[in-house]
């Protein structure tokens, strides 16, 4: 009797890791992100700068993230769309 084998996977495992890649660079790609070390008054003033450049109601303009380091400093992402419909 026959041994059963079951077949390679390989083909599959590329096609599911490059479906995979494809999906997070679409995710990553929809919106234009920068991060910041400022001052704390220094950082109100760039998210404003954002904001009124980028209104939130057209370019989902938003922080993103943002932590205080040392001192009064702090680190901050800003996101928006890449541009407005």
């Amino acid at each position: 009797m026959a041994k059963f084998t079951p077949p390679p996977l390989d083909g599959l495992k590329r096609r599911i890791e490059r479906h995979r890649k494809e999906k997070a660079g679409e995710r990553s790609g929809m919106f234009v992100r920068e991060t910041f070390l400022l001052s704390r008054e220094e950082a109100r003033q760039k998210a404003r700068e954002w904001f009124d450049a980028f209104p939130k109601a057209a370019y989902w303009t938003e922080v993103e993230s943002w932590r205080q380091v040392d001192g009064d400093r702090i680190e901050f992402t800003m996101r928006r769309l890449p541009s407005a419909d």
